[in-house]
């Protein structure tokens, strides 16, 4: 399946029903009365989070999405039907955004959460709201307001544990498929990762952890270099970064300045990122000695501005001291995921229930004009 993490989209609420203008006309019933019913509201626009999805590219071909108006009011006070709400399926951890404004309107983190991206109109009154003691044969009407419309940036943001980074070819695939299952691409050129990939890396019976493994980064990137910046954005919800740095390049090029090119590339891209909890780790120790691994790792750590909270030393092909390595990844996230849970819970998205405004019918004079060309007053009389 192509992997599409983002997509604009266009979406329409419905409009609201025009009320109408109605008389009541029965035998032995002269004096009836108006019977004009309201109009329904319109749909609403909504987007709901589902784990069974993976990719946005169901909306890189279809853009436009409409909710389905209110109809009409009806005689003898009859109300119209509202109109049918549009439901959007995206995948867990979509971030929508306004393009007109650039306005967050919401994240979308969890499973079944519920978002309204656009407001159906208010339906319009018939003339039995317009009816009183001065003005018992009303031949007023309002019509419905139109429906909210958006034109709306959908951003899936993969939810991990672990993120890595690094300059292409420095092992983080190879890492990946020696501690989960995942089998991402590797080869001995560079960018042979194209698109994010996740991992599930499982410590001991029932303890386990997600990392998440994206496309190198260049010097550059943030001006489009390489594959740019563009999926850095799936680090942000990462509880942790991991550094990974070839200490034995073949191309002979220094470890620091290596290390220096990506936390150069993390300021440019986001601050927050930037500041975000790192653990270096040298890799590819098997191509030289542990001494000469280890002298690199502690002139990377003096020339780091942010410094890194641990280091290690491993070989993601042999599977050197990879071990150490997950098994303290897996207690820091543990314990990043108790601090979450004794934290006081934050609201979460509710599934939103439409309730009905409170709205104050407006007062018309007798002389009042409301015809129009496009849609003047609809008389009718039932017999």
């Amino acid at each position: 399946m192509k992997f599409v993490d983002e997509a604009i989209v266009r979406v329409e609420a419905g409009d609201g029903g025009n009320g109408i203008v109605s008389f009541r006309r029965e035998k032995y019933v002269p004096r009836g009365g108006p019977d004009g019913g309201d109009g329904g509201d319109g749909g609403n626009v909504f987007l709901k989070a589902d784990t069974n999805l993976n990719t946005l590219v169901d909306y890189r071909f279809t853009k436009f999405h409409k909710a389905e108006r209110g109809q009409n009011g009806g005689t003898a006070d009859c109300t119209g039907a509202r109109g049918e709400d549009k439901i959007l399926m995206v995948p867990v951890g979509t971030r929508v955004t306004d393009v007109s404004t650039g306005e967050l309107i919401g994240d979308l983190r969890h499973e079944g959460e519920v978002l309204c991206v656009a407001r159906g109109g208010r339906h319009g009154f018939g003339n039995t709201h317009f009816k009183s003691a001065t003005n018992q044969a009303p031949r007023q009407k309002t019509n419905g307001q139109p429906g909210e419309r958006r034109q709306l940036k959908l951003e899936m943001l993969l939810v991990s544990d672990v993120g890595l980074v690094g300059l292409p070819n420095a092992g983080k695939s190879t890492f990946v498929r020696a501690v989960s299952a995942a089998k991402p691409k590797v080869a001995d050129y560079p960018f042979t990762t194209l698109v994010p990939s996740l991992g599930v890396v499982k410590t001991s019976n029932g303890r386990s952890f997600v990392i998440e493994d994206i496309p190198g980064l260049i010097e550059g990137a943030s001006y489009g270099a390489g594959l740019g910046h563009r999926f850095l954005k799936h680090l942000e919800r990462c509880r942790v970064l991991v550094h990974l740095v070839d200490v034995h390049p073949v191309d002979e090029s220094n470890p620091v300045d290596n290390v220096m090119v990506i936390e150069n590339e993390l300021k440019q891209y986001a601050h927050d990122l930037y500041e975000k909890p790192r653990w270096l780790v040298a890799n590819k120790v098997d191509l030289g000695t542990q001494e000469e691994a280890q002298e690199a790792l502690d002139a990377i750590t003096e020339a780091l501005e942010v410094k890194p909270e641990r280091t290690f030393i491993i070989s993601g092909l042999n599977k050197t001291g990879v071990n150490e390595l997950i098994f303290a990844l897996q207690d820091l996230v543990d314990e990043v995921k108790r601090k979450e849970l004794e934290a006081p819970e934050k609201p979460k998205a509710e599934e939103f229930v439409w309730t009905e405004p409170e709205v104050r019918v407006p007062s018309f004079d007798e002389d009042d004009d409301f015809d129009d060309e496009d849609d003047g007053p609809e008389f009718i009389y039932r017999n």
